[in-house]
């Protein structure tokens, strides 16, 4: 017969260990995580939380691009589409998608004109391969690359929650690269859309904007967030900066 003690000791250790794990269980169930998407120079994200998940942004429309996020939300109770803004390389797939997944579509309303007309709001960049886009944009009167018409079922705005979709998260404004650009944000992370970008390294502000005063205004808001990682519609995530 084994000793009391040693019996105790073993029984002590697996209530521990449960206990550890549910833990463990029950804190990665209460926080989003975010999973990136690359698709060509864009970027999409899935943010989950338990069983729930939401798709932030869709990038530029094509079979490709449509199924690789079709493959990523594959087996994700996606109950929401969330566009950071609405210029064509991240609004392009959203009906697409929105019919294919069973979910609505939230973006600012202040950037419903882009959806039809990019140079709806004209753009300035001190880049001369975004003064080409913006020139070429220019020369088709915006509307070469027009987003596909979808229903707009909840217009975003500052401090919105998120926790009617089963995530922790909320909106943050963050205008200039258009005036209805927002992002995502949690104590741990930020969805930033174009408002940062980190397509050419290193990381730094928009490298187009509609307003330039509101873009460096997000910019510092964006850092006044403190310790957490960014999220970027282009490029890798990084740090986030004291000074952007």
């Amino acid at each position: 017969m084994k000793n009391p003690l040693t019996l105790l000791l073993a029984i002590l250790t697996l209530i521990t260990c449960a206990t550890f794990t549910a833990a463990a269980e029950t804190e990665a169930t209460m926080t989003p995580t975010v999973e990136q998407i690359k698709c060509g120079i864009n970027n999409a994200f899935i943010v989950t939380q338990g069983d729930s998940a939401i798709l932030v942004d869709t990038a530029t429309s094509n079979a490709r691009t449509k199924r690789k996020i079709l493959r990523a939300c594959a087996g994700k109770d996606i109950k929401l589409i969330v566009l950071t803004h609405g210029h064509y390389d991240h609004a392009q797939n959203a009906a697409f998608l929105s019919k294919e997944l069973g979910a609505p579509v939230a973006m600012h309303p202040a950037d419903v004109p882009l959806l039809t007309n990019m140079m709806a709001q004209p753009l300035e960049s001190p880049l001369w391969t975004s003064k080409i886009l913006i020139w070429f944009t220019k020369l088709t009167n915006g509307k070469l690359n027009k987003v596909e018409p979808f229903e707009l079922a909840l217009e975003l705005y500052e401090g919105l929650s998120l926790e009617e979709y089963g995530i922790d998260a909320e909106v943050i404004a963050l205008p200039g690269h258009s005036d209805g650009s927002i992002g995502i944000v949690t104590p741990e992370w930020l969805i930033a859309g174009d408002a940062l970008t980190n397509l050419f390294p290193p990381a730094g502000k928009a490298a187009l904007w509609s307003d330039k005063e509101a873009m460096e205004a997000s910019a510092a808001k964006a850092a006044a967030l403190g310790d957490l990682t960014v999220y970027f519609g282009h490029g890798k995530p990084a740090p986030n900066q004291e000074v952007w």
